[in-house]
Protein backbone atom coordinates (compact mmCIF):
# COMPACT_ATOMS: atom_id res chain seq x y z
CA UNK A 1 0.00 0.00 0.00
CA UNK A 2 1.32 3.23 -1.01
CA UNK A 3 1.09 5.62 2.04
CA UNK A 4 0.35 9.90 0.63
CA UNK A 5 -0.25 12.47 3.31
CA UNK A 6 -1.97 15.28 2.03
CA UNK A 7 -0.35 18.34 4.04
CA UNK A 8 -3.32 21.10 5.14
CA UNK A 9 -0.83 23.33 6.71
CA UNK A 10 2.73 24.85 6.28
CA UNK A 11 4.01 26.99 9.30
CA UNK A 12 5.24 30.29 8.25
CA UNK A 13 9.12 29.98 8.34
CA UNK A 14 9.00 26.34 8.97
CA UNK A 15 11.92 24.46 7.23
CA UNK A 16 9.51 22.80 5.62
CA UNK A 17 8.31 26.61 4.40
CA UNK A 18 11.60 28.00 3.40
CA UNK A 19 12.04 24.85 1.26
CA UNK A 20 9.06 25.59 -1.02
CA UNK A 21 6.56 22.65 0.43
CA UNK A 22 3.21 24.11 0.62
CA UNK A 23 -0.73 23.33 1.61
CA UNK A 24 -2.23 20.51 -0.62
CA UNK A 25 0.91 18.76 -1.09
CA UNK A 26 1.45 15.35 -0.19
CA UNK A 27 4.25 13.71 1.86
CA UNK A 28 5.68 10.20 0.61
CA UNK A 29 8.73 9.64 2.21
CA UNK A 30 11.40 11.14 4.73
CA UNK A 31 14.69 9.93 3.53
CA UNK A 32 13.61 6.89 1.70
CA UNK A 33 11.83 5.98 4.12
CA UNK A 34 8.21 5.31 3.42
CA UNK A 35 5.80 7.47 5.96
CA UNK A 36 2.98 4.91 7.41
CA UNK A 37 1.84 7.20 10.41
CA UNK A 38 3.10 9.57 12.85
CA UNK A 39 4.96 6.97 14.35
CA UNK A 40 7.28 7.29 11.08
CA UNK A 41 6.64 10.81 10.75
CA UNK A 42 8.06 11.84 14.45
CA UNK A 43 11.28 9.46 14.35
CA UNK A 44 12.81 10.19 10.94
CA UNK A 45 11.70 14.08 11.84
CA UNK A 46 14.19 13.40 14.37
CA UNK A 47 17.30 13.94 11.41
CA UNK A 48 19.45 17.12 11.16
CA UNK A 49 18.93 16.72 6.94
CA UNK A 50 16.06 15.38 5.48
CA UNK A 51 15.20 14.12 1.96
CA UNK A 52 11.63 14.70 1.68
CA UNK A 53 9.69 13.41 -1.16
CA UNK A 54 6.21 14.38 -2.06
CA UNK A 55 4.12 15.04 -4.51
CA UNK A 56 1.97 18.00 -5.94
CA UNK A 57 -0.47 18.24 -8.33
CA UNK A 58 0.48 14.14 -9.20
CA UNK A 59 4.13 15.28 -10.01
CA UNK A 60 6.87 13.76 -7.72
CA UNK A 61 9.28 16.55 -5.65
CA UNK A 62 12.53 16.04 -3.86
CA UNK A 63 13.60 18.91 -1.55
CA UNK A 64 16.76 18.46 0.71
CA UNK A 65 16.15 20.30 4.29
CA UNK A 66 18.56 20.92 7.35
CA UNK A 67 17.52 21.64 10.34
CA UNK A 68 18.07 22.28 14.14
CA UNK A 69 18.34 18.82 16.29
CA UNK A 70 15.34 19.41 17.87
CA UNK A 71 13.11 22.02 15.15
CA UNK A 72 10.64 20.48 13.55
CA UNK A 73 9.57 20.51 10.03
CA UNK A 74 6.68 22.59 10.10
CA UNK A 75 4.19 20.20 8.39
CA UNK A 76 0.48 19.88 9.66
CA UNK A 77 -1.43 16.91 8.43
CA UNK A 78 -5.58 16.22 7.76
CA UNK A 79 -5.21 13.04 10.93
CA UNK A 80 -3.37 14.10 13.84
CA UNK A 81 -2.49 10.34 13.14
CA UNK A 82 -1.42 10.73 9.85
CA UNK A 83 -3.87 7.53 9.71
CA UNK A 84 -7.79 6.60 11.08
CA UNK A 85 -7.65 5.69 14.23
CA UNK A 86 -8.26 1.87 15.09
CA UNK A 87 -11.36 0.72 16.84
CA UNK A 88 -11.48 -1.55 19.72
CA UNK A 89 -11.93 -5.41 18.38
CA UNK A 90 -13.53 -6.74 21.79
CA UNK A 91 -17.12 -6.45 23.59
CA UNK A 92 -16.02 -5.91 27.25
CA UNK A 93 -18.57 -6.73 30.08
CA UNK A 94 -17.90 -3.45 31.91
CA UNK A 95 -17.57 -1.34 28.77
CA UNK A 96 -19.30 2.26 29.44
CA UNK A 97 -19.40 3.09 25.82
CA UNK A 98 -22.40 0.17 26.08
CA UNK A 99 -24.17 1.61 28.38
CA UNK A 100 -24.78 5.20 26.41
CA UNK A 101 -27.79 6.38 26.07
CA UNK A 102 -29.28 7.08 21.98
CA UNK A 103 -29.05 10.17 20.74
CA UNK A 104 -25.75 11.77 21.43
CA UNK A 105 -22.87 13.01 19.78
CA UNK A 106 -21.13 10.65 17.34
CA UNK A 107 -17.73 10.73 18.66
CA UNK A 108 -19.18 9.04 22.01
CA UNK A 109 -19.71 6.06 20.89
CA UNK A 110 -16.14 5.04 19.70
CA UNK A 111 -14.47 2.77 20.91
CA UNK A 112 -10.63 3.25 20.69
CA UNK A 113 -8.16 0.80 21.38
CA UNK A 114 -5.26 2.71 19.76
CA UNK A 115 -1.65 1.77 20.70
CA UNK A 116 -0.56 4.80 19.07
CA UNK A 117 -3.08 7.00 20.99
CA UNK A 118 -1.30 5.16 24.94
CA UNK A 119 2.14 6.93 23.46
CA UNK A 120 0.63 10.04 22.51
CA UNK A 121 -2.48 10.92 24.94
CA UNK A 122 -1.69 8.87 27.75
CA UNK A 123 -4.86 6.40 26.54
CA UNK A 124 -5.16 3.09 28.43
CA UNK A 125 -5.16 0.05 25.90
CA UNK A 126 -5.97 -3.69 25.72
CA UNK A 127 -2.88 -4.98 23.38
CA UNK A 128 -5.73 -6.80 21.47
CA UNK A 129 -5.72 -4.71 18.34
CA UNK A 130 -1.95 -4.54 17.34
CA UNK A 131 -0.62 -7.29 14.98
CA UNK A 132 2.95 -8.33 15.71
CA UNK A 133 4.40 -6.28 13.22
CA UNK A 134 3.50 -3.54 15.22
CA UNK A 135 4.53 -4.88 18.25
CA UNK A 136 7.64 -4.85 17.00
CA UNK A 137 7.44 -1.10 15.86
CA UNK A 138 6.72 0.26 18.96
CA UNK A 139 9.79 -1.82 20.34
CA UNK A 140 11.99 -0.70 17.38
CA UNK A 141 10.81 2.80 18.51
CA UNK A 142 11.48 2.58 22.13
CA UNK A 143 7.67 4.15 22.62
CA UNK A 144 7.26 4.73 26.38
CA UNK A 145 5.36 4.94 28.40
CA UNK A 146 2.39 2.16 27.23
CA UNK A 147 -0.62 2.38 29.45
CA UNK A 148 -2.38 -1.17 29.18
CA UNK A 149 -5.64 -2.40 30.28
CA UNK A 150 -5.03 -5.33 31.92
CA UNK A 151 -7.97 -6.18 34.17
CA UNK A 152 -7.16 -9.71 34.97
CA UNK A 153 -3.77 -11.95 33.75
CA UNK A 154 -5.50 -15.14 33.60
CA UNK A 155 -5.67 -15.82 29.85
CA UNK A 156 -9.35 -17.68 29.74
CA UNK A 157 -10.86 -14.50 31.78
CA UNK A 158 -9.59 -12.20 29.97
CA UNK A 159 -10.94 -13.69 27.08
CA UNK A 160 -14.39 -14.07 29.07
CA UNK A 161 -14.31 -10.14 29.94
CA UNK A 162 -12.96 -9.04 27.11
CA UNK A 163 -15.32 -11.58 24.35
CA UNK A 164 -12.28 -12.00 22.76
CA UNK A 165 -10.55 -15.10 22.15
CA UNK A 166 -7.11 -13.40 21.53
CA UNK A 167 -7.24 -11.46 24.42
CA UNK A 168 -5.01 -14.12 26.81
CA UNK A 169 -2.00 -13.57 25.41
CA UNK A 170 -1.39 -10.19 27.48
CA UNK A 171 1.24 -11.30 29.75
CA UNK A 172 3.35 -12.13 26.17
CA UNK A 173 3.06 -8.96 24.70
CA UNK A 174 4.12 -7.65 28.12
CA UNK A 175 7.36 -9.49 27.99
CA UNK A 176 8.12 -8.20 25.02
CA UNK A 177 7.47 -4.92 25.72
CA UNK A 178 9.53 -5.62 28.73
CA UNK A 179 12.57 -6.91 26.84
CA UNK A 180 12.22 -4.24 24.78
CA UNK A 181 12.60 -1.89 28.08
CA UNK A 182 9.22 -0.07 27.23
CA UNK A 183 7.91 1.94 30.60
CA UNK A 184 4.62 0.89 31.03
CA UNK A 185 1.84 1.79 33.55
CA UNK A 186 -1.58 -0.86 34.36
CA UNK A 187 -4.86 -0.66 34.99
CA UNK A 188 -7.49 -3.33 36.27
CA UNK A 189 -11.12 -2.35 36.23
CA UNK A 190 -12.47 -4.72 38.63
CA UNK A 191 -15.79 -6.53 38.35
CA UNK A 192 -17.51 -8.03 41.03
CA UNK A 193 -17.35 -11.78 40.71
CA UNK A 194 -15.17 -11.93 38.23
CA UNK A 195 -11.68 -10.48 38.47
CA UNK A 196 -11.97 -9.43 41.98
CA UNK A 197 -10.93 -11.79 45.48
CA UNK A 198 -8.43 -14.57 44.44
CA UNK A 199 -8.33 -13.12 40.66
CA UNK A 200 -7.11 -9.45 41.84
CA UNK A 201 -4.42 -11.20 43.79
CA UNK A 202 -2.86 -13.59 40.90
CA UNK A 203 -3.07 -10.63 38.64
CA UNK A 204 -0.96 -8.20 40.72
CA UNK A 205 1.42 -11.14 42.04
CA UNK A 206 1.83 -11.97 37.93
CA UNK A 207 2.37 -8.44 37.10
CA UNK A 208 5.27 -7.88 39.73
CA UNK A 209 7.13 -9.60 36.86
CA UNK A 210 7.28 -6.80 34.75
CA UNK A 211 8.58 -4.28 37.69
CA UNK A 212 10.76 -1.86 37.75
CA UNK A 213 8.93 -1.38 34.00
CA UNK A 214 5.78 -1.41 34.59
CA UNK A 215 5.48 1.54 36.94
CA UNK A 216 2.14 1.56 38.69
CA UNK A 217 -1.20 -0.43 38.54
CA UNK A 218 -3.87 1.37 39.47
CA UNK A 219 -7.54 -0.87 40.22
CA UNK A 220 -10.40 1.18 39.67
CA UNK A 221 -14.49 0.30 40.15
CA UNK A 222 -16.58 -0.84 37.22
CA UNK A 223 -18.93 2.24 36.09
CA UNK A 224 -22.69 0.96 35.05
CA UNK A 225 -25.35 3.11 33.90
CA UNK A 226 -28.74 2.29 33.91
CA UNK A 227 -28.47 1.66 29.78
CA UNK A 228 -27.62 -1.83 30.12
CA UNK A 229 -30.39 -3.82 28.49
CA UNK A 230 -29.18 -6.65 26.84
CA UNK A 231 -25.88 -6.85 28.59
CA UNK A 232 -24.15 -9.18 31.24
CA UNK A 233 -25.66 -9.57 34.52
CA UNK A 234 -23.04 -7.21 36.79
CA UNK A 235 -23.59 -4.81 39.68
CA UNK A 236 -21.68 -2.24 41.31
CA UNK A 237 -19.55 -2.79 44.68
CA UNK A 238 -21.15 -2.65 48.08
CA UNK A 239 -19.34 -0.72 51.38
CA UNK A 240 -18.05 -4.09 52.67
CA UNK A 241 -16.72 -5.09 49.42
CA UNK A 242 -14.97 -2.20 48.76
CA UNK A 243 -12.84 -2.55 51.97
CA UNK A 244 -11.84 -6.54 51.23
CA UNK A 245 -10.50 -4.74 47.97
CA UNK A 246 -8.77 -1.90 49.77
CA UNK A 247 -7.28 -4.65 52.23
CA UNK A 248 -6.17 -6.82 49.29
CA UNK A 249 -4.31 -3.96 47.83
CA UNK A 250 -2.74 -3.01 51.30
CA UNK A 251 -1.46 -6.43 51.48
CA UNK A 252 0.18 -6.40 48.26
CA UNK A 253 1.43 -2.58 48.39
CA UNK A 254 3.19 -4.13 52.08
CA UNK A 255 4.81 -7.15 49.76
CA UNK A 256 5.92 -4.97 46.92
CA UNK A 257 7.47 -2.55 49.45
CA UNK A 258 9.29 -5.36 50.92
CA UNK A 259 10.78 -6.61 47.29
CA UNK A 260 10.90 -3.90 44.96
CA UNK A 261 10.97 -0.38 47.15
CA UNK A 262 7.60 0.55 45.59
CA UNK A 263 3.65 0.18 46.46
CA UNK A 264 3.28 -0.06 42.72
CA UNK A 265 -0.58 -1.46 42.78
CA UNK A 266 -2.96 1.56 44.68
CA UNK A 267 -6.70 1.93 44.91
CA UNK A 268 -8.56 4.38 43.10
CA UNK A 269 -10.38 6.95 45.59
CA UNK A 270 -13.76 5.91 44.80
CA UNK A 271 -13.04 2.52 46.76
CA UNK A 272 -12.06 4.54 49.92
CA UNK A 273 -15.21 6.63 49.66
CA UNK A 274 -17.53 3.94 48.69
CA UNK A 275 -15.71 1.61 51.99
CA UNK A 276 -16.56 5.03 53.83
CA UNK A 277 -12.64 5.16 54.94
CA UNK A 278 -9.96 7.89 55.48
CA UNK A 279 -7.56 8.45 52.10
CA UNK A 280 -4.03 7.37 52.70
CA UNK A 281 -1.26 9.84 53.28
CA UNK A 282 0.21 11.94 50.54
CA UNK A 283 3.53 10.05 50.86
CA UNK A 284 1.75 6.98 50.00
CA UNK A 285 0.89 7.75 46.72
CA UNK A 286 4.23 7.94 45.75
CA UNK A 287 4.46 10.73 43.60
CA UNK A 288 0.80 9.97 41.88
CA UNK A 289 1.77 8.52 39.50
CA UNK A 290 -2.18 7.22 38.35
CA UNK A 291 -3.56 10.56 39.45
CA UNK A 292 -5.24 10.55 35.70
CA UNK A 293 -6.84 7.45 37.08
CA UNK A 294 -8.84 8.86 40.19
CA UNK A 295 -6.23 7.57 42.31
CA UNK A 296 -5.40 9.95 44.79
CA UNK A 297 -6.85 12.78 43.29
CA UNK A 298 -9.14 14.27 46.51
CA UNK A 299 -5.72 13.78 48.78
CA UNK A 300 -3.99 15.92 46.38
CA UNK A 301 -6.29 18.50 46.12
CA UNK A 302 -6.88 18.47 49.85
CA UNK A 303 -3.23 19.27 50.52
CA UNK A 304 -2.90 21.72 47.99
CA UNK A 305 -6.02 23.62 49.80
CA UNK A 306 -4.20 23.37 52.82
CA UNK A 307 -0.52 24.43 51.53
CA UNK A 308 -2.97 27.46 49.70
CA UNK A 309 -4.34 28.58 53.09
CA UNK A 310 -1.56 28.26 54.93
CA UNK A 311 0.28 31.25 52.58
CA UNK A 312 -2.70 33.49 52.88
CA UNK A 313 -3.67 35.53 55.94
CA UNK A 314 -7.36 35.32 55.19
CA UNK A 315 -10.08 37.99 56.02
CA UNK A 316 -13.13 38.81 57.67
CA UNK A 317 -14.97 40.29 54.19
CA UNK A 318 -18.25 38.37 53.10
CA UNK A 319 -17.66 35.93 50.60
CA UNK A 320 -20.72 33.56 49.21
CA UNK A 321 -19.81 30.24 46.74
CA UNK A 322 -22.35 27.79 45.99
CA UNK A 323 -20.71 24.54 44.47
CA UNK A 324 -22.93 21.87 42.33
CA UNK A 325 -20.50 18.51 42.47
CA UNK A 326 -20.87 14.31 41.89
CA UNK A 327 -22.50 12.87 44.92
CA UNK A 328 -19.40 10.67 45.47
CA UNK A 329 -17.38 13.53 46.03
CA UNK A 330 -19.49 16.15 47.67
CA UNK A 331 -18.44 15.15 51.57
CA UNK A 332 -15.21 16.10 50.68
CA UNK A 333 -15.77 19.31 49.17
CA UNK A 334 -17.89 20.34 51.80
CA UNK A 335 -14.93 19.03 54.20
CA UNK A 336 -12.80 21.16 52.19
CA UNK A 337 -14.78 24.37 52.31
CA UNK A 338 -15.07 24.51 55.62
CA UNK A 339 -10.67 24.17 56.11
CA UNK A 340 -11.30 27.49 53.88
CA UNK A 341 -13.98 28.77 55.89
CA UNK A 342 -11.54 28.62 59.32
CA UNK A 343 -9.23 31.48 57.33
CA UNK A 344 -12.19 33.43 56.01
CA UNK A 345 -14.66 33.53 58.30
CA UNK A 346 -17.04 35.32 56.39
CA UNK A 347 -17.13 32.61 54.08
CA UNK A 348 -21.33 31.35 53.36
CA UNK A 349 -20.98 28.07 51.05
CA UNK A 350 -23.65 25.54 49.96
CA UNK A 351 -22.39 22.05 48.48
CA UNK A 352 -25.25 20.68 46.57
CA UNK A 353 -24.86 16.85 45.36
CA UNK A 354 -25.98 16.22 41.87
CA UNK A 355 -27.87 12.99 41.03
CA UNK A 356 -26.76 11.62 37.95
CA UNK A 357 -30.37 10.81 37.18
CA UNK A 358 -29.18 10.99 32.80
CA UNK A 359 -26.51 7.93 33.12
CA UNK A 360 -28.29 6.61 36.59
CA UNK A 361 -27.92 6.95 40.15
CA UNK A 362 -25.00 4.38 40.38
CA UNK A 363 -22.76 6.90 38.42
CA UNK A 364 -21.94 9.03 41.32
CA UNK A 365 -18.64 10.97 40.06
CA UNK A 366 -18.42 14.63 38.79
CA UNK A 367 -16.80 13.85 35.63
CA UNK A 368 -20.23 12.43 34.28
CA UNK A 369 -22.55 14.56 35.22
CA UNK A 370 -24.81 16.63 32.26
CA UNK A 371 -25.55 20.07 32.24
CA UNK A 372 -29.66 18.93 31.82
CA UNK A 373 -29.08 17.83 35.51
CA UNK A 374 -27.64 20.05 37.07
CA UNK A 375 -30.02 22.64 35.86
CA UNK A 376 -33.14 20.50 36.86
CA UNK A 377 -31.54 19.83 40.04
CA UNK A 378 -30.60 23.36 40.87
CA UNK A 379 -33.35 25.05 39.90
CA UNK A 380 -35.45 27.25 42.34
CA UNK A 381 -32.35 26.86 44.54
CA UNK A 382 -30.36 29.97 46.11
CA UNK A 383 -27.52 30.58 44.46
CA UNK A 384 -25.29 32.58 46.01
CA UNK A 385 -22.03 33.65 44.26
CA UNK A 386 -20.42 31.89 41.66
CA UNK A 387 -22.01 29.04 41.01
CA UNK A 388 -18.39 26.68 41.26
CA UNK A 389 -18.17 23.89 39.18
CA UNK A 390 -15.63 21.14 38.41
CA UNK A 391 -13.53 21.36 35.31
CA UNK A 392 -13.65 17.65 34.57
CA UNK A 393 -17.20 18.30 33.70
CA UNK A 394 -15.67 19.31 30.18
CA UNK A 395 -15.15 18.24 27.01
CA UNK A 396 -11.11 18.83 26.91
CA UNK A 397 -10.43 22.51 26.23
CA UNK A 398 -14.15 23.42 25.50
CA UNK A 399 -17.36 24.62 27.38
CA UNK A 400 -19.20 21.52 26.35
CA UNK A 401 -20.30 19.27 28.81
CA UNK A 402 -21.58 15.40 28.39
CA UNK A 403 -25.01 15.56 27.30
CA UNK A 404 -23.78 18.98 24.32
CA UNK A 405 -25.07 21.96 26.62
CA UNK A 406 -22.57 24.57 27.26
CA UNK A 407 -21.59 26.73 30.17
CA UNK A 408 -23.37 29.62 28.49
CA UNK A 409 -26.39 27.27 28.30
CA UNK A 410 -26.78 26.53 32.06
CA UNK A 411 -25.89 30.39 33.28
CA UNK A 412 -28.94 31.40 30.99
CA UNK A 413 -31.62 28.90 31.99
CA UNK A 414 -30.55 29.46 35.95
CA UNK A 415 -29.18 33.15 35.72
CA UNK A 416 -26.28 33.01 37.40
CA UNK A 417 -22.50 33.06 36.38
CA UNK A 418 -20.99 29.96 36.32
CA UNK A 419 -16.67 29.62 37.90
CA UNK A 420 -15.71 26.27 36.20
CA UNK A 421 -12.44 25.15 39.05
CA UNK A 422 -9.39 23.52 38.16
CA UNK A 423 -8.47 20.31 40.19
CA UNK A 424 -5.56 22.38 42.43
CA UNK A 425 -5.71 23.86 45.90
CA UNK A 426 -5.06 27.64 44.60
CA UNK A 427 -7.80 27.53 41.81
CA UNK A 428 -10.00 26.20 44.40
CA UNK A 429 -9.58 28.64 47.30
CA UNK A 430 -9.76 31.36 44.67
CA UNK A 431 -13.18 30.29 43.69
CA UNK A 432 -14.18 30.11 47.00
CA UNK A 433 -13.06 33.84 48.03
CA UNK A 434 -12.37 35.99 44.87
CA UNK A 435 -13.28 39.33 44.85
CA UNK A 436 -16.55 40.18 43.16
CA UNK A 437 -19.26 37.45 44.80
CA UNK A 438 -21.86 39.06 42.67
CA UNK A 439 -23.56 36.52 40.56
CA UNK A 440 -25.51 38.42 38.46
CA UNK A 441 -25.04 38.12 34.23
Amino acid sequence: MNHEHTIVDVLSGSPAWKAGIRRGDRLVALNGKEIIDILDFRYEEEERSLIVDFLREGERRTVTIRKGEYEELGLVFAESLMDDYRSCRNDCVFCFINQMPPGMRETLYFKDDDTRLSFLQGNYVTLTNISDEELERICFYKLSPMNISVHTTNPELRCKMLHNRFAGSIIDKMRRLKKADITMNGQIVLVPGYNDGEELERSIHDLTEFLPNLQSVSVVPVGLTKYRDHLPKIRTFTKEEAREVIGIIRKWQGICLQHFDTRFVFASDEWFLTADWPLPDEEEYEGYPQIENGVGMIRSLTQEVIDELEYREGDEKPHFATIATGTLAAPVIEELCGKVKEKYPGLEFAVYPIINRFFGETITVSGLLTGKDIIEQMSGRTIRGNLIMPENLLRSGEDVLLDDLTVSDIENALQTRVRIVKSEGYDFVESLVEEGDDNEI
